[in-house]
């Protein structure tokens, strides 16, 4: 009997929000190899006008938008008689997320991308989250518009899509624990007195994944581990108690969740953001991506670790946020992304990194800056206010001088 060609399915409609970073190249290299399966709506960066250029005539998008206005003549010219719009700002970078689309890869880094995030959720759709700072500064706010536009979230950094993977389709009651794993960093074995010394360059060489600046100096430090467990508190149904940090060197397991029965859910992979970006374009079916295939044989052993939150305090300090609630994360947020800023020009030590962070929200919450979340407007305006907290904390000389 013959066999029935199966009609091809319609293809699926992305936008990718910071497409020059590290998750949109890795996304827009998946949906290049997939040209059957995905088009491109609309990218986005946030000023590197050549890159994004040829991402767009590359990728055929209809929409190319720069964040930094002052890059936009440049490129208009880069993409004249192309076909494709061209727009840029903030109001450019929303037009891109609301620009109707099947799947807007969220990958805009840091604070800058709530806006942008917010605009993608209101479509109703499916968001592929892969901006923690979201979460982590307005959780409660972006996963109540979440409810609202009945949208799809789902999570690409590595920790959290394992976990969702684990966690697909149990009853919230059964789980127990949900355990994020760390790789350490560049410095998990330094002593405190190495860590004083540490410079950008050091730091910005992960042994096992390759990302952008910033995340890799939160990485460094801890801190991302403890964003990502803010993040973790409002992506699944557990309290901040049923979350925990193991460091795990080879990253090979990326979460863990712990059942009431007394078993373990664990999701493998190699370290390489193409498999949890290829799990948010096609859930819940499985997409080929040119990962690198674990063979269990040759890994031969995985070790754990408990986090040092004596050399690496940054963790310590966003689960205390994530604790208090309310605008705390918020803040943390903000003064993390300046010291981190500060520390790649110099101006701070690698230990000072946290210690700004501190003493941001110490003075935050004597100032009574640190309340309940009752908008929008007012999670802006903590942002806003922490940036001042820090930049002027930075400027006075109360923190130590950088080694």
């Amino acid at each position: 009997m013959r066999r029935v060609r199966e009609p091809m399915p319609a293809r699926k409609r992305v936008t990718v929000l910071g497409a020059t970073g590290s998750v949109g190249t890795g996304t827009l290299d998946l949906i290049g190899r997939n040209p059957q399966l995905f088009e491109v709506v609309a990218l986005t960066a946030h000023s590197n006008v050549d890159a994004l250029a040829e991402l767009a005539l590359r990728h055929r998008a209809s929409l190319a938008v720069i964040g930094d206005d002052s890059r936009y003549g440049a490129l208009k010219e880069r993409l004249a008689g192309s076909g494709i719009e061209v727009a840029a700002g903030a109001a450019g970078l929303i037009a891109a997320a609301m620009r109707p689309a099947d799947c807007v890869m969220a990958g805009i880094v840091g604070a800058a991308g709530l806006r942008p995030t917010l605009a993608a959720v209101a479509q109703g759709k499916r968001v592929a989250l892969a901006n923690k700072e979201c979460l982590v500064m307005a959780g409660d706010i972006v996963m109540k518009a979440v409810r609202q536009a009945g949208t799809e979230l789902v999570p690409v950094d590595s920790e959290h899509s394992a976990a969702f993977q684990s966690i697909a389709g149990a009853d919230p009651a059964s789980i127990e624990r949900i355990i994020l794993t760390a790789s350490g960093g560049p410095f998990r074995t330094w002593t405190l007195e190495e860590l004083a010394y540490a410079t950008p360059e050091q730091a910005l060489v992960h042994p096992n994944w390759s990302m952008g600046r910033k995340i890799t100096i939160d990485s460094a430090t801890l801190m991302n581990k403890g964003l990502e467990l803010i993040e973790a508190y409002h992506l699944f149904p557990v309290e901040p108690g049923q979350l925990e940090v193991v460091v795990h060197p080879q990253s090979i397991i990326h979460a863990l969740v712990a059942y009431r029965d007394g078993s373990m859910l664990a999701q493998l992979a190699s370290p390489d953001m193409r498999t949890p970006i290829a799990l948010s374009l096609s859930w819940p079916g499985r997409m080929e991506a040119p990962t690198k295939r674990i063979d269990l044989v040759e890994l031969a052993t995985l070790t754990f670790e408990r986090p040092d939150e004596r050399r690496f305090t940054a963790m310590a300090l966003a689960r205390q946020a994530m604790q208090q609630g309310g605008l705390a994360p918020t803040v943390l947020n903000a003064a993390n992304e300046v010291a981190v800023e500060a520390f790649l020009a110099g101006r701070l030590g690698f230990l000072q990194i946290a210690q700004l962070v501190a003493e941001t929200l110490e003075t935050a919450d004597r100032r009574g800056l640190l309340g309940a979340i009752p908008d929008l407007a007012a999670v802006l305006d903590a942002d806003a206010a922490a940036r001042e907290l820090a930049l002027n904390l930075l400027g006075t000389g109360r923190l130590p001088a950088a080694r």
